[in-house]
């Protein structure tokens, strides 16, 4: 755009005169001031007049010339126009690039606030501490503006601190403050408002302290708000009684009063544990004319729950229900998380429930742990219901809450609903992780599907989910419970070379697995090795352990470990103490197992029937009934009732004796306890029958226990088969084999061992190999069938066929046991081939079999009637060398075998 001719003139002329000005100045010294002076009117003149600032500034000698303290001296002249000061000041800023000094800003902010210029002049202010200046020196020369202009307000520092506050550099807002009151300047109430909850929100609690005394002193009434960021303070340094004076002075001085105030008072005594002083202050709001609000009561609530005032809190939430409050997710939770804690699992559900109704949903981390206690609780049908229900009001389950109810499915073994849970999961486009799947493991592992439990490990490795000890440890548990150890060494190894420690369950599992298998050695070195890993066993890791050794036999390591478990601080329990006591009367020390039991019960060990049915078991081994019925009475004294187990033993017992008399004092004390017999009596006592030949009896049971709806299972078949074979009646024998197959019952290897048995007595060899080789087909037959062969050939003398049988058993894989080399050895020995007897032995021996007393008295009695004395009382003394004691027929067999020799010598003389 051109500019007329006559505006050019006239700045042409101006800026002509501004440099004579300035020329003639520079002359004469003594005129400097008023140079200066004229040059700050020229420019004022500028800026008030209708010249174009552009055009004059523009001129290469103004723009030299024009320093900071001009612009200065005509901010000062312009105060009264500020806004006018406004666009001279952005227009040198924006337009010429000028370096405004601290002082024009703080002139100019001192303007705009005096007229009322608020919003432009925090802007300015903002541009000001971009420069980042120390709040020292912006407040100097925010103080020299003042004084040197005169200014009648001095609310340009209050919007310094405000600005400060707004930037939340609260500390530099104190300063400022201070600053005002070292030069008797008094900030508005609002300001020091903001000031004191910008120290609340930086928890600078003790500085608010300090400046609520300065605002008391200065005489500035305080109001609600800095009242409340006060008590919020002084609660936070659990300075309670300082909250309450606060509260006091505050109703005492007429200021307005807030339920906000007491809210802040409310909050701070329920976070110290002062819920019931709490409770007291709620109350006394209606006499205040105030009322509670939400806030009081969802504090409230939180506070009582905090305390497990469960009552008090679940009342409080039915009277803001009442009064139309809506709760917040955070009160709600809190009183459904703190129901749920304290096992009110239905009330805690219905208040869910309740609040559902008035579209009031608690958050997910309450959820999930509503239905997860459910779900420990066995609810699961509320579980269901909650889970149902949480998309229909807006809440969407998670990952959590998926894999909270597959656990529960899974521990419950529906299987089916946990494996549909998965899907669903997929369908939401929840990315599954590690937990549901260990819970799917584990299941199908304790469940003996480790096929399925395999396949779920490799499908998780597929989708990138690293497994995690508990995994491992599932599929190990699952394994050694098989019995597949070798599996499970397997995957131990393979997780410490993927730097995932085992824990105590995972030691606990294969030791548990080494110890079933008898492998005791090999248990007593991992549980060392768990010792120097520093995993530390707890009870269960003990208990197997002891197990383990009782039944081995070594029952003094069992009592270490036992010594060594309490020494730890960890508590035995009736698993504890149920194989010691079995482990004592297994090696014959019936009588130290009473002494064990009694000193448990002066201990005032809790024992249960667990701890109390080995001992009676051991009393009726060794045929002592008596001590067996006392140990009993002593048990019922004790408050401990007898169950079906106990009964069982004792009926074996009894009718091992023949003891009818008390066998039916039993039965009847069995009835009147409301308890019915169940198989393993009954099969019992069919199988005390067979075995005296009282077959019409065992049959009668057999009557009446399937008329009393109790099943016969695979033993009291086999029992009964049993004694029909060995009566005769094998068709008898065969139609209740029959029947166990209609029944879906598999018959067993005994079952098949009692016909086997029959044909290889009545001589019918050819019968009873075909029979074999069935078994052999449905990988049925072990070693004990095999025997039943090699003693038929052997008692028909066909000792090559009995040899055979046992070179077949080896190559089968079937492993040949002291008793199948001893019956071929002593037919051996009855025939004279002594030879041929001491190679089976030495065959035998070579292959790790430790021969028993009958075996050594089978070869010795060869010897002897053979004329092998020296070697007959070799074999006597490595029988004790090995520890297996001779008995009677070992040494009539010696001294037979000594006198023969004696009664040759001296025909031979």
């Amino acid at each position: 755009m051109k500019l007329p001719s006559r505006f050019l003139v006239h700045n042409h002329n101006l800026c002509k005169r501004t440099r004579n000005l300035c020329y003639s100045s520079s002359r004469r010294s003594t005129g400097d001031d008023e140079g200066e002076e004229g040059f700050v009117s020229i420019l004022r003149n500028i800026v008030v007049g209708r010249d174009s600032w552009k055009t004059f500034f523009n001129d290469s000698f103004v723009s030299h010339r024009l320093k900071p303290r001009h612009v200065e001296k005509v901010l000062m002249q312009t105060i009264d126009e500020a806004r006018l000061a406004l666009r001279f000041f952005n227009f040198l800023g924006l337009h010429k690039n000028f370096h405004h000094s601290t002082i024009s800003f703080c002139i100019l902010i001192h303007a705009l606030v005096q007229s009322n210029l608020y919003w432009p002049a925090s802007s300015l202010l903002q541009t000001l501490l971009l420069r980042r200046p120390n709040p020292m020196e912006v407040f100097e020369s925010l103080m020299n503006a003042y004084e040197q202009c005169r200014f009648s307000s001095s609310l340009a520092f209050d919007v310094l601190i405000q600005e400060y506050v707004q930037s939340k550099n609260i500390l530099d807002a104190v300063a400022v403050v201070k600053l005002m009151r070292q030069h008797r300047l008094l900030p508005e109430l609002r300001t020091f408002s903001a000031v004191l909850n910008g120290l609340v929100r930086i928890r600078r609690f003790d500085i608010v302290k300090d400046i609520f005394n300065e605002i008391l002193r200065s005489g500035v009434r305080p109001d609600f708000y800095v009242y409340t960021a006060v008590v919020r303070s002084l609660c936070e340094l659990k300075d309670l009684s300082g909250a309450k004076n606060v509260i006091h002075h505050m109703e005492s001085d007429g200021s307005n009063l807030s339920t906000v105030t007491y809210n802040a008072l409310i909050h701070g005594l329920c976070k110290n544990q002062k819920v019931w002083e709490a409770v007291e202050v709620k109350n006394s709001l209606m006499h205040k004319g105030l009322q509670p609000d939400i806030v009081t009561y969802c504090t409230l609530v939180l506070g009582l729950c905090k305390v497990e005032e469960i009552g008090v809190a679940s009342a409080m939430m039915d009277e803001l229900l009442e009064l139309g409050l809506v709760p917040s997710e955070a009160a709600c939770s809190s009183l459904v998380d703190a129901l749920r804690r304290k096992g009110n699992i239905a009330e805690a559900f219905a208040l869910v429930e309740k609040l559902g109704k008035l579209g009031i949903v608690p958050n997910l981390f309450s959820y999930n742990a509503l239905i997860n206690s459910l779900c420990k609780d066995g609810k699961l049908d509320e579980a269901e219901s909650l889970f149902t229900k949480m998309t229909e009001k807006g809440l969407f389950p998670n990952d959590v809450t998926y894999s909270i109810m597959i656990d529960s499915f899974c521990k419950r073994g529906k299987l089916d609903a946990a494996f549909c849970l998965i899907d669903r999961m997929a369908k939401a486009g929840i990315k599954a992780t590690v937990y549901p799947y260990n819970s799917l493991i584990s299941e199908h592992c304790k469940l003996g599907n480790l096929k399925k439990a395999e396949y779920l490990f490799d499908e998780m490795i597929s989708k990138g989910l690293p497994p995690t000890v508990v995994t491992y440890t599932s599929l190990i548990s699952g394994y050694c419970r098989e019995g597949f150890l070798h599996e499970a060494f397997k995957l131990y190894n393979e997780m410490s070379e993927k730097g995932i420690s085992p824990n105590t369950y995972t030691f606990t599992a294969l030791i548990g697995g080494l110890c079933r298998a008898n492998l005791m050695v090999e248990a007593n070195m991992l549980f060392i090795e768990m010792l120097e890993r520093n995993v530390t066993p707890n009870e269960v890791t003990y208990n197997v352990m002891i197990d383990g050794h009782c039944k081995d036999g070594d029952t003094v390591r069992a009592f270490e470990l036992l010594d060594e478990m309490v020494g730890k601080g960890l508590t035995p329990d009736t698993y504890t103490y149920r194989p010691l006591i079995s482990g004592l009367c297994l090696t014959g020390r019936v009588s130290e197992a009473k002494e064990f039991v009694d000193d448990l019960q002066r201990e005032n060990s809790r024992l249960n029937v667990i701890c109390y049915s080995p001992l009676l078991k051991g009393y009726c081994e060794e045929g002592r009934i008596q001590d067996a019925f006392d140990a009993r009475k002593k048990m019922v004294g004790a408050g401990i009732d007898m169950d079906l187990v106990c009964y069982g033993v004792l009926i074996h017992g009894v009718l091992k004796q023949h003891d009818m008399t008390r066998l039916s004092g039993l039965l009847t004390e069995i009835c009147e306890q409301g308890l019915r017999l169940d198989e393993v009596i009954y099969t019992s006592m069919v199988d005390s029958h067979c075995k005296q030949g009282n077959l019409m009896e065992a049959v009668g049971l057999w009557d009446k226990m399937a008329g009393e709806g109790c099943l016969p299972n695979v033993v009291t078949y086999t029992v009964l088969i049993n004694g029909l074979c060995k009566a005769g009646f094998v068709d008898k024998a065969e139609l209740l084999c029959k029947e166990m197959l209609a029944r879906n019952l598999l018959p067993n290897q005994t079952t098949y061992g009692c016909f086997l048995d029959h044909l290889t007595k009545e001589g019918d060899m050819e019968k009873a190999v075909q029979l074999h080789k069935a078994l052999v087909e449905g990988f049925l037959a072990n070693t004990v069938t095999y025997n039943i062969l090699i003693r038929g050939f052997c008692k028909l003398g066909r000792i090559q066929d009995a040899a055979e049988i046992l070179i077949e058993m080896v190559g089968g894989r079937i492993s040949p046991d002291c008793i199948s080399y001893s019956t071929i050895i002593y037919e051996c020995c009855r025939r004279g081939d002594l030879q041929e007897a001491l190679k089976l032995w030495d065959s035998m021996l070579n292959k790790g079999l430790e021969p028993d007393t009958l075996a050594y008295n089978f070869l010795i009695y060869g010897c002897c009637v053979n004329g092998e004395l020296t070697r007959a009382f070799e074999l006597r003394d490595d029988m004790l060398r090995r520890g297996v004691k001779p008995n009677r027929v070992t040494y009539n067999a010696l001294i037979h075998g000594t006198c023969q020799m004696s009664s040759f010598s001296f025909t031979t003389r």
